[in-house]
């Protein structure tokens, strides 16, 4: 049984890189993606931030109970905040809805000691190209904040975790996107 709902605007966006059976895609007013880092972690990743002006698709799925803590420990250098009022989604308007967000006194703007994951960046892009088309896509590219932060491309040997290969029209889009925003790419030296 259900017991609430996560919103995911990042890496939970592919369903590759989970198994919540209940998801569908979302929005929520009120916030921004940014890449950022924390102590907690040697590499840039997702957050989102305050923003009254923006809303952000991702996707919505339902956690039992017994889930919710292996959800945490994915999410573990966020903290978990309930969003009910804000998102728009298709599942049960009882269920709390939560979102991992990294705790604002802890944000630190990437740099080239904590770069963004290529591989990181390639997963996220594929959710969204799967669940919202290359016009979704390039909504996240535009929602998100910190492109300038270098990126580290680990895309021959993948740092992230949950990786997944890219079909080569998904690889031609994320390059021609990072391209097209003028990201700096850091040749991965391990």
């Amino acid at each position: 049984m259900i017991d609430g709902y996560f919103f995911g605007y990042g890496s939970l966006v592919n369903r590759q890189t989970h198994s919540y059976a209940q998801a569908h895609p979302a929005s929520i007013r009120g916030w921004r993606r940014a890449w950022r880092f924390t102590q907690d972690r040697q590499i840039a990743f997702l957050t989102v931030i305050p923003d009254g002006s923006c809303e952000i698709e991702g996707l919505v799925a339902g956690v039992c109970a017994h889930e919710w803590s292996a959800l945490d420990d994915r999410e573990r250098a966020y903290e978990k905040l309930c969003v009910s009022e804000d998102v728009s989604h298709a599942g049960s308007k009882e269920a709390q809805v939560v979102i991992y967000a990294i705790p604002q006194n802890q944000l630190n703007r990437p740099d080239g000691d904590h770069p963004v994951l290529l591989s990181y960046i390639d997963v996220v892009l594929q959710g969204y190209l799967h669940e919202y088309g290359t016009a979704g896509a390039d909504r996240f590219l535009s929602t998100t904040s910190g492109w300038e932060a270098p990126i580290l491309n680990d895309r021959a040997q993948p740092r992230y975790s949950r990786a997944q290969p890219l079909a080569d029209d998904e690889r031609a889009y994320v390059d021609s996107a990072l391209a097209g925003l003028g990201c700096r790419l850091l040749k991965d030296t391990a």
